[in-house]
């Protein structure tokens, strides 16, 4: 069985992207739902592969389900599609585009081939990460619950005893037994800066 090894790029940003290794003979669904794990978003919104090209162009499209809009060609249907049928070049590339009131877009490029399994790997697989991910839902949904938590338990909200405003007066005094001035380090052997 062949294992393919596809990097799925952020759009907006190229230096945050995913690697997912799948069996050929998985669906686009199974791919559909690797994809969203990794970026770490729900499944709750529609979702639609391009297969495309060198130029990322769109063609064929690969529908979770058959939406009310108009098709040049009727859509393939990610559950009755398997993605090795849709690999025509060995450097084949895919867009995938999730909600589409956000129009979250992921360039779906296929790095390798093999043809060894890995045990220790349950497929598909996310083998790699890198970058930080969007947030789906803004930055409520990347602090989380665990920020409010913390927040609740030392209350951040209110001002720290012993750390002031910017801008508010202190008393002079402690602000000048603690600089040293440039002609004082000299003197005391330190370099001058």
């Amino acid at each position: 069985m062949a294992i393919l090894k596809f990097r799925i790029y952020f759009e907006e940003d190229e230096s945050v992207y995913r690697d997912i290794a799948i069996p050929h003979t998985k669906t686009f669904l199974d791919l559909h739902g690797a994809i969203l794990k990794s970026y770490d978003f729900d499944n709750k919104h529609q979702a639609t592969f391009f297969r495309s090209n060198d130029h990322w162009q769109r063609g064929r499209e690969i529908s979770l389900e058959k939406y009310d809009k108009e098709y040049k060609v009727p859509p393939l249907i990610m559950s009755d599609t398997m993605i090795g049928s849709e690999i025509k070049d060995p450097n084949q590339r895919f867009i995938y585009l999730y909600d589409f009131n956000k129009n979250w877009t992921f360039l779906v490029e296929l790095i390798n081939v093999s043809r060894d399994e890995d045990p220790r790997l349950t497929y598909p697989a996310m083998i790699r990460s890198e970058g930080i991910p969007p947030s789906q839902y803004g930055t409520k949904g990347l602090l989380g619950e665990k920020f409010s938590d913390v927040e609740e338990k030392y209350d951040l909200s209110k001002g720290t005893e012993g750390f002031g405003e910017e801008g508010e007066e202190g008393e002079e005094g402690d602000a000048d037994e603690l600089s040293i001035s440039d002609d004082e380090m000299s003197e005391d052997g330190g370099e001058e800066i």
